[in-house]
């Protein structure tokens, strides 16, 4: 297994598995523990002689490691805070990574075993079977890592779009103030500030357009902060 701290680009949504592309890394760290019982029953069911149980559970092994490199990788596209929590929870003292592996490692093991009706078989599904609470604990733990780190992404973003927000209606602010003082100059002008009043005039429905969209976007931010 690759170490997290290994800042190698992660892959390109072209090179990356159709089961992989558009799912985010929260959702893609909550599916492995689905596959690893998948895959622990599949095997089970594969060690009576079943060849299709076999080849399913090939399949899900495949899914799971694509899936292990596909959430180690991204690490190299995440801030520096996120990544070093990432790495923590793999490679960190009581990091989930061994553990992994280890399942990894003993579920080819199984599968190779059953593909050549190797007689140590039962004993290696039966270790296997074992490892069931543990790995799920593992991922588990995986999971709430990348939610944390997605929701302080999240958290980050709506500080900034609040942020851009605010700036907007300051802008908005000023523009209004522009727009009237420009109307008053139209009107002191007469006759010769007609055209100027038309500019102003729209400079003014501008302004109330800007106002009205900043203010629906600041509540659509504090409802999204609410969440």
């Amino acid at each position: 297994m690759t170490p997290l701290a290994t800042r190698s680009p992660a892959p390109s949504r072209q090179d990356t598995p159709d089961h992989i592309a558009g799912l985010s890394l929260v959702n893609l760290a909550a599916r492995q523990r689905m596959l690893s019982q998948r895959m622990i029953l599949q095997t089970v069911l594969a060690a009576s002689g079943d060849a299709e149980w076999l080849r399913a559970a090939q399949r899900s092994l495949r899914m799971f490691t694509e899936s292990q490199q596909h959430l180690q990788a991204t690490t190299a596209q995440l801030d520096p805070a996120s990544a070093r929590k990432i790495t923590e929870t793999y490679q960190g003292p009581r990091g989930v990574g061994p553990v992994v592996q280890a399942f990894m490692q003993l579920m080819r093991s199984a599968l190779d075993q059953i593909e050549v009706h190797s007689p140590r078989v039962s004993a290696t599904t039966a270790e296997l079977v074992g490892h069931t609470d543990r790995i799920l604990e593992a991922l588990n733990t995986a999971t709430t890592a990348f939610d944390e780190v997605a929701k302080a992404h999240s958290d980050a973003l709506m500080k900034e779009l609040v942020g851009i927000v605010d700036d907007i209606q300051s802008v908005a602010k000023e523009a209004k103030v522009v727009s009237f003082n420009a109307q008053v100059m139209a009107a002191r002008a007469g006759q010769h500030g007609r055209e100027f009043a038309v500019v102003a005039n729209v400079l003014s429905d501008i302004t109330s357009e800007i106002d009205r969209l900043t203010r629906k976007a600041a509540v659509l931010a504090e409802r999204s902060r609410g969440r």
